[in-house]
C-alpha cells in the first residue's frame, strides 16, 4: 500500500487557504498539507451514486444536501470529505440565499471511501476529528471488503456488512440502505 505523504513545509491555515486548489484536492491537517489520492473506479462509482441517492431523498423536501469533494474548514483544519452531507438548515448561505463558497462548519455527516493507497488510520482520524467538531455521523466505506464502519458521537464504532442497515441522519429516517445494496452499485451486470 502506498502512503500519502505530507508536504514538508509547514503552513498556517490562512497560508494554506491562499494557495491555489489542486486536483486531486489537498487537505490541511496539523500544519501540513496532504494531497488526497486520485479516485479510482470503485471509489468514484460509490461516491457519485451515494451522493446522488442522498440528494434524491433529501433535496425535494429540503432535508439534506450531499456535496462531493467539498472543502470544509473548521477547527484548525481544512478537509475535503469524499461526501459532505449537510442538513438543509445548516447549509451556509449568503445574503441572497445562495449557497456560500466557503464552508466553515463541519458537515452533519462525513463520508469517506477508502482508496487502495490510503491509510485507514489516517482516514479514521479525519472522521473522528469531524465528529469531535460537531458532525453527528461518519461512514468509512471499504470497497475491498464490502464493509462500512459507522461513527457516532459518544458511541463505539459499528462495523456493518451484508444485509445490515446503515445508519443515516435522523432527518432521513424514512430512507434505508443496506451494505449489500450500497456495494451492489459496483456491479454492472
Amino acid at each position: 500500500m502506498a502512503t500519502v505523504t505530507a508536504v514538508s513545509q509547514e503552513y498556517s491555515l490562512s497560508e494554506f487557504l491562499a494557495l491555489p486548489e489542486t486536483k486531486p484536492a489537498s487537505e490541511y491537517i496539523n500544519g501540513k498539507i496532504y494531497q488526497k489520492p486520485m479516485p479510482q473506479g470503485k471509489h468514484s462509482t460509490l461516491q457519485g451514486r451515494l451522493a446522488t441517492e442522498i440528494n434524491r431523498v433529501g433535496q425535494p423536501e429540503k432535508l439534506v444536501y450531499a456535496f462531493p469533494e467539498l472543502r470544509c474548514t473548521f477547527g484548525d483544519r481544512s478537509l475535503v470529505p469524499d461526501i459532505a452531507v449537510f442538513e438543509w438548515a445548516n447549509i451556509p448561505v449568503d445574503d441572497n440565499g445562495e449557497i456560500q463558497n466557503r464552508f466553515t462548519v463541519p458537515p452533519d455527516w462525513v463520508i469517506e471511501i477508502l482508496s487502495p493507497e490510503q491509510s485507514p488510520p489516517r482516514v479514521i482520524e479525519k472522521i473522528l476529528f469531524s465528529i469531535q467538531q460537531g458532525s453527528t455521523l461518519g461512514w468509512l466505506i471499504a470497497p475491498d471488503d464490502y464493509s462500512v464502519t459507522v461513527f457516532h458521537p459518544d458511541k463505539l464504532a459499528e462495523f456493518k456488512e451484508q444485509d445490515a442497515t446503515l445508519p443515516v441522519l435522523p432527518i432521513l429516517e424514512n430512507w434505508q440502505l443496506t451494505a449489500t445494496e450500497l456495494f451492489s452499485w459496483l456491479r454492472l451486470i
